[in-house]
């Protein structure tokens, strides 16, 4: 054969390749938008500064110094007020909530202290679960604190602020205590989400599923005998990794292990629910596969807050990360292993989750419904 035949064999080919990649649309339109979801995401959602701090105040007895350094904290963008407790007894149930992230507690008698050269004691109370945002945040509250000092005229003897800090459940600022519960959502979404949608639609290429049409099963049994199987073993690999977690890293286990077994399996029913509905809006396990990790992955690690905070994301992205799932679950496994928190405090999220479960299953069923018939 010479070249300009081998070229023009060459040229067909890539026509014929082109052409069988522009038929199959499903997959040339997740091809085209991953790249572009992954720019996007990557760019916004990684940010090493933090915003929206949640403040709660401890102020027993205001005064006019008090007023002033909490006015400072209110001026700035960074923070916002959330709670006044009179007592740091009050911060406990706040703090497990993760309703709060920086405790700022003013010990009384602030402008009495200040005036007469005494030392003045504040406290900021930080909850560094996440080590890297707690340090950032604790900064930038001391620099608070600082330029609120360096204002002070007119006290006796010069001021002398004693600060003290504290680090809550994670006093030693491990990065590990950070990352294994949002590890283990991520082996949850791998097992359940991914695995399931995979699972489903090669059967449905090798039209194996058409031998159900025929047999008394409804939609929802076959779902839950396809299923099934992953379930137990994303309860099995929630076991495994808390063991690797407690023995290989020492992680702190705090709460209830009932508890985040529980809520790990109400997780990983919700990957599954995914995964089949994705299975069922796709035609093929290719476009399946790449559909589950758009759907799941992609979002479980940028917009869950596993690694960077909510709180620093753009409004959009902190609208759309309600959406996924591995948010709420990782507030749950955080603070059932970190914060010992239990169901009166984790309520919400639960709730939320059981929602999505509920939504995701009829949509699920439904949608597999409509491609058996």
């Amino acid at each position: 054969m010479r070249t300009t035949e081998r070229l023009q064999a060459l040229a067909a080919f890539v026509v014929k390749e082109a052409r069988h990649i522009l038929r199959d649309r499903q997959t040339l339109t997740i091809l085209l938008l991953l790249p572009l979801a992954q720019v996007v995401l990557f760019g916004f959602a990684i940010r090493t500064d933090v915003n929206d701090i949640r403040l709660a105040v401890v102020d027993p007895v205001p005064d006019a110094q008090s007023l002033a350094l909490r006015a400072r904290f209110l001026g700035n963008h960074r923070f916002r007020v959330v709670a006044t407790v009179p007592t740091t007894d009050a911060l406990d149930p706040v703090f497990r909530r993760g309703e709060a992230d920086v405790a700022l507690v003013i010990a009384p008698g602030l402008a009495d202290a200040i005036a007469g050269g005494e030392p003045a004691r504040i406290q900021l109370i930080t909850d560094a679960s996440s080590p890297n945002t707690g340090t950032t945040m604790q900064t930038y509250a001391g620099l608070i604190i600082q330029s609120w000092q360096s204002g002070l005229v007119g006290a006796r003897g010069g001021v002398r602020i004693e600060p003290a800090v504290r680090m809550r459940f994670n006093p030693t600022l491990e990065s590990v205590n950070l990352f294994v519960p949002g590890l283990i959502a991520l082996v949850l979404t791998l097992v359940s989400a991914l695995m399931t949608a995979i699972s489903l639609s090669r059967e449905k290429e090798r039209g194996t599923l058409e031998v159900l049409l025929v047999s008394p099963l409804r939609p929802w049994q076959i779902i839950v005998g396809k299923v099934a199987p992953y379930l137990l073993l994303a309860f099995a690999n929630v076991a495994t990794a808390l063991l690797a977690a407690k023995l290989v890293f020492g992680v702190p286990f705090k709460g209830s292990l009932v508890l985040l077994l529980a809520a790990s399996t109400l997780y990983a029913l919700v990957g599954l629910a995914i995964g089949t509905l994705v299975a069922a809006i796709t035609s093929s396990q290719r476009t399946a596969m790449m559909g589950a990790l758009l759907s799941t992955m992609l979002p479980s690690t940028l917009l869950s807050g596993m690694i960077f905070p909510v709180a620093s994301m753009p409004l959009p992205l902190r609208i759309i990360s309600n959406v996924v799932p591995a948010r709420w679950f990782i507030v749950v496994v955080r603070g059932i292993m970190l914060k010992g928190a239990g169901v009166a405090h984790l309520w919400q999220e639960l709730a939320i989750l059981c929602v999505m479960l509920f939504v995701l299953l009829v949509a699920a069923t439904r949608s597999f419904k409509e491609r058996l018939a």
